[in-house]
């Protein structure tokens, strides 16, 4: 059984040996990941067009994004499995052709049912595209090429869904949302087309192991009920929820079955190997990946809603808003690789992940005292520090974390981090949502004890409003009325400003929070990278 070893000096494959194959498949592997990233973004803006034309409620849609992360998050923790049984080429290849006759059929479906059918295979095969591609990276480069390489990657997957929110609002206002799915049929060609003729296994890398059936039911059944908990716990009030109640209790019983058989001296061979986390690096690595998603994936479910209910941006200038930060975070980065790369990095890689960390605290931070009156500049330059932070830890972090690991730990540790990610990113979302709307709901009732007959300030707006809609022709007695209807406007919108600045400075404090993981991260020494072997 495989499990973490302390750091050693890599395998190193002599420059004569490193075939210019390598990057023709960092190509096809940058476009398999752009387009699944991207898919999610753009989807994610078109939902409501498919709800009107397909018939569906704002609940029913929900699926739509809700079936693909179910199958997202059960399928990532197999990938190392996956690519053990069948092969690192034949199974991203067929992950892409899933994804692309996925796409095919979602862009076709006239019913809501088969659209969510559709969508489940296409999470299914989307979720080897991202770990199964950030793997093969680190196994077809050598060390010193590992800090450009991954930042040219983080480049591709950062910017993918910044450009989502524009490209998607794009397309359903000049096509229809079925072009949000067949935008993936020609990239994802494209990227099979690399994969297939370029990328090759080595030798000894397909296991025919036993399958550990029991592992998978535990682990679809556990991790399926708790993705299921944190997408629909919010609409359904949480715990008050029976179903949610019962999922939430099954999920804790399954999960900690599932560790404890797959770490059973009886079970030879599991489906996750949890005993790569013996490695303090990784397991540090994993604590920053959720936190990451929790701030990542909590900050672009919030900001939307927050531009377009309180700011009042339309969903391009949404859009337009946060292209800048994305490119900033390609910018930071292309210096990351610059500072990481090359046989001895300019930099101990935990430096610039430091400096990350205090820059996006610093966004949100900013983000967290926006008001009614911000602007585009205010909100634009808070999301470029926010993206100049990122780009900084991304790279970083997936170094030190594979720079200790075996070859074969390797594809599992990748499934992991990305698993990390991804349910951070869920708990994220469901904690924000909650928690912004249990605080709006408090602010609104604070403020309304300063709304009384007598308080000078409130009579003075009162009298303002009254007489503007009086002079505008409104009786007097309907203008009063009307003067409470915009005063009771004011303080919501007023409560809701507050409440979405109190989600961003939550995200601050889960990365204060998380930042001494950074201390249990040893400077790599030349780690336990795979030795090239495309060909």
């Amino acid at each position: 059984m495989a499990s973490a070893a302390s750091p050693t000096v890599a395998a190193r494959t002599p420059a004569s040996e490193i075939s210019p194959y390598r990057w023709i498949i960092v190509i096809g592997l940058i476009t398999a990941s752009i387009m699944e990233v991207l898919d999610t973004t753009i989807v994610n803006v078109a939902l409501p067009q498919m709800a009107g034309n397909l018939g569906a409620t704002t609940q029913e849609i929900g699926w739509v994004s809700t079936g693909y992360i179910l199958a997202n998050v059960v399928v990532l923790p197999m990938t190392a499995f996956l690519v053990g049984r069948f092969g690192r080429k034949n199974y991203l290849a067929f992950s892409i052709i899933l994804f692309i006759v996925s796409s095919f059929f979602c862009g076709t479906s006239h019913a809501l049912l088969e659209l969510v059918i559709w969508r489940i295979l296409q999470g299914a095969g989307g979720a080897a595209l991202l770990s199964t591609a950030q793997a093969t990276l680190r196994q077809i480069f050598p060390p010193e090429q590992q800090g450009l390489v991954q930042s040219v990657f983080v480049m591709g997957i950062i910017v993918a869904p910044t450009l989502g929110p524009t490209l998607g609002g794009w397309i359903t206002d000049h096509y229809t949302w079925n072009w949000c799915f067949f935008i993936n049929i020609p990239i994802g060609l494209v990227s099979l087309f690399l994969v297939t003729q370029f990328l090759h296994d080595p030798a000894g890398m397909r296991r025919n192991a036993t399958v550990d059936y029991l592992g998978i039911l535990l682990l679809a059944v556990g991790l399926g009920s708790l993705q299921y908990v944190l997408e629909e716990g919010q609409s359904q009030d949480w715990f008050a929820d029976p179903t949610i109640l019962k999922l939430a209790i099954l999920s804790a019983v399954t999960l900690s079955a599932m560790l404890w058989w797959e770490l059973s001296p009886r079970n030879e061979h599991p489906i996750v190997d949890f005993r790569v986390l013996k490695n303090p690096a990784l397991t540090s690595a994993i604590v920053l990946f959720v936190t990451l998603g929790f701030g990542l994936y909590g900050g672009v479910y919030l900001f939307p809603i927050f531009a377009q209910s309180i700011l009042r941006f339309t969903p391009t200038e949404t859009g337009l808003v946060l292209l800048p930060g994305g490119l900033a975070t390609a910018a930071s980065a292309l210096i990351c690789g610059k500072l990481l790369g090359g046989k001895k990095p300019l930099v101990d890689p935990r430096v610039p992940i430091f400096v990350g960390l205090v820059i996006f605290m610093i966004s949100m931070w900013d983000l967290g005292h926006l008001t009614i009156l911000s602007g585009e500049p205010d909100t634009r330059v808070s999301l470029i520090v926010r993206g100049f932070g990122l780009g900084f830890l991304f790279t970083p972090i997936n170094q030190v974390a594979y720079a200790s690991l075996r070859p074969n730990e390797v594809q599992q540790a990748s499934g992991l981090i990305n698993l990390a990610r991804q349910l951070g990113g869920s708990f994220g979302i469901a904690i924000l949502g909650t928690y912004v709307q249990a605080h709006a709901a408090f602010h609104r009732a604070n403020l309304v004890t300063h709304i009384y007959p007598g308080n000078p300030a409130v009579d003075s707006r009162m009298q303002a409003i009254t007489s503007g809609l009086v002079a505008k022709g409104m009786p007097l007695e309907q203008a009063k009325q009307g003067a409470l209807a915009v005063m009771d406007q004011t303080v919501q919108r007023q409560s809701m400003t507050m409440s979405f600045n109190d989600g961003f400075l939550l995200i601050l404090v889960i990365f204060m929070f998380a930042t001494p993981a950074v201390l249990m991260l040893k400077k790599p020494t030349g780690g336990r990278a795979a030795p090239a072997d495309a060909h």
